[in-house]
């Protein structure tokens, strides 16, 4: 985060926000520029790819499907909207430790162990990593300790749009980007990786939600797609996995999609209409 706390400096806090006598690198000024950039970042990557997904590659269709809630779309972004800035204050946390060098983020290839070889597994380690720990703090939050509280506002949206990919109760949204976060504190991973990474992880989240089920058939039981967190909104003890299916067949939570099968919310609308 501090490539982006640079060139926001650089470009335009520096020259045109801050007082000239405020330093770039004292504490309260980082922190302050990281809940602004960070609540910006967010706001620009949910509005801009949920509205991409929602008009380009959601089957506007299912807004038909008797689950479909009134003013839907509305209340997923009123929600997300509202929880975004509570979810990014423990983050502005995690980047200011970030900042202040606590981390194992590295700038230069030259910097990793391994070169560009270590820069590729960094990326692979990465998404089996959050994936893993994603896995079991989702399924956590569906615990009767913590559903009703934290993960229920999530589930209000059976059939899913891109909008409600962060239309989360704030402390749900914050624990499952929790992984995300950690990972590199614990391991080397490129400034520029991670950032991408990090972009990736959203646009991701958002597609997981866009009601498009299409995978490529060798591929149905191995990603985690639309179709699968589909069924997990409309089953709830299924399918909790972020990108692959793995930790769902380990932990005896896998669930063959019921789009796969003919079941599916489109099959269930077609059978509406031939009645």
């Amino acid at each position: 985060m501090d490539l982006v706390l640079d060139a926001a400096d650089q470009h335009l806090l520096t020259p045109y926000v801050y007082p000239a006598g405020w330093p770039e690198g004292e504490p309260c000024r980082q922190l302050l520029s990281l809940f602004v950039i960070t609540n910006l970042g967010a706001l620009a990557l949910y509005l801009l790819f949920g509205t991409l997904s929602y008009y380009f590659i959601f089957d506007h269709e299912l807004k038909k499907h008797p689950q479909f809630l009134e003013n839907q779309v509305r209340r997923e972004i009123t929600y997300a909207l509202r929880s975004l800035p509570w979810i990014s204050v423990p983050t502005v946390a995690l980047f200011f430790a970030e900042v202040r060098g606590y981390s194992k983020l590295y700038d230069n290839i030259e910097d990793s162990p391994y070169g560009w070889s270590g820069v590729f597994l960094s990326m692979l380690s990465f998404l089996f990593f959050t994936d893993m720990g994603i896995y079991w703090i989702h399924r956590g939050l569906h615990h009767k300790l913590f559903y009703k509280r934290f993960h229920k506002p999530h589930h209000v949206w059976k059939i899913a749009t891109p909008f409600a990919s962060h239309a989360f109760h704030p402390v749900d949204g914050f624990m499952q980007s929790l992984p995300y976060h950690v990972y590199p504190f614990l391991f080397p991973l490129h400034k520029v990786t991670y950032l991408g990474l990090y972009i990736f992880v959203n646009v991701w989240t958002i597609s997981i939600h866009d009601g498009d089920y299409r995978v490529p058939r060798f591929l149905r039981h191995i990603i985690n797609g639309s179709a699968h967190h589909t069924d997990h909104h409309l089953y709830f003890d299924y399918n909790y996995g972020q990108y692959f299916t793995l930790w769902d067949k380990i932990g005896g939570s896998y669930k063959s999609p019921t789009a796969f099968e003919g079941k599916g919310p489109h099959d269930y609308l077609r059978k509406l209409r031939e009645k």
